[in-house]
């Protein structure tokens, strides 16, 4: 028995092509108004290359349709997408390293003071002068999925002092409702968790006001995550800074006033993309629909039942 998978990327028809019972049939996400592939009639799964709505002439012809695999390790625009009997797995593993490098990055950039002394250098002024450092702050990590346990790994070599917050306690990881209490004692906090109705709005003025003078809030997760009027009261005050890969709205208009903010870096929802990013994509997509195939569940299955 063979299984018709559609893929928009000729990478991902090389790494299925590794996968037996599998036939990946490309597509164009941008040819679909024009028409759908044949194959979409019998084909069980589908890999996404654009967002559901760019994608309704192709789900409304696939009958046979029984597994969404992502690219992304994010799910929230497809969760109340997938039609009914429809499981819907992520990409989860692809990007946690390149996003970790992305935290340690502006949080080095941060306390070693990287920007005061670019604007220094923009101004062809020797400033010498005295920064904070990574070694012994207190990073509170907020997500301890795959990207939360890689950021945590890449921080303990610099001596920096980790703590684990996922919606689930378990050993080494505190629970969300434990925030009011360790939020008062972080240096920094690092976003990494996904959008979902309990993440939503979660670092509120309340959040925010929680955290002492002086502390860093990078968001690697999503932007909605953050109240962002709320952020730029404490940015505008001088209180707080941030980093932020992802904002409310994305992406951010031209004239908003996070952009003249002070004490902000802001980079365009970049930190997973990297070179390599989607071979490693469809490395774990591959895996994902292999199991599939065996007739077990996918390891990062969002919803649904096999």
């Amino acid at each position: 028995m063979t299984i018709t998978v559609l893929v928009p990327h000729d990478d991902g028809v090389t790494a299925l092509s590794a996968v037996p019972g599998v036939r990946a049939v490309r597509y164009d996400v941008e040819d679909l108004a024009e028409g759908v592939p044949g194959a979409a009639a019998e084909a069980e799964v589908l890999i996404p290359g654009a967002k559901p709505a760019a994608l309704l002439p192709l789900l409304g012809v696939m009958p046979r349709l029984r597994l969404i695999q992502l690219l992304s390790a994010g799910a929230e625009d497809w969760a109340d997408e997938v039609p009914d009997g429809v499981l819907l797995s992520t990409c989860r593993g692809a990007h946690g390293g390149s996003t970790a490098e992305w935290v340690v990055a502006v949080l080095l950039s941060a306390y070693r003071g990287l920007p005061v002394f670019a604007e220094a250098q923009r101004e062809r002024v020797w400033r010498p002068g005295t920064t904070g450092t990574l070694q012994g702050s207190r990073v509170l990590v907020v997500g301890a999925g795959d990207v939360g346990n890689q950021v945590r790994r890449r921080l303990l070599p610099f001596d920096a002092w980790v703590t684990m917050v996922g919606f689930t306690p378990r050993d080494g990881v505190h629970g969300a409702e434990e925030l009011p209490r360790l939020l008062p004692g972080a240096d920094a906090v690092v976003l990494v968790t996904p959008l979902t109705s309990r993440t939503r709005g979660m670092v509120d003025a309340e959040f925010l006001a929680a955290l002492p003078d002086g502390a860093l809030l990078v968001n690697a997760s999503r932007g909605p995550v953050v109240d962002t009027g709320a952020l730029l009261a404490e940015l505008t005050s001088g209180r707080l800074s941030a980093a932020l890969d992802v904002t409310d709205p994305e992406p951010l208009p031209p004239g908003h006033p996070l952009w003249t903010a002070p004490n902000v870096v802001i980079t365009p929802h970049v930190a997973g993309a990297v070179r390599g990013a989607r071979r490693r994509s469809y490395r774990v997509a591959a895996a994902e629909i292999e199991r599939y195939v065996r007739g077990e569940l996918p390891d990062n299955l969002v919803q649904g039942e096999y």
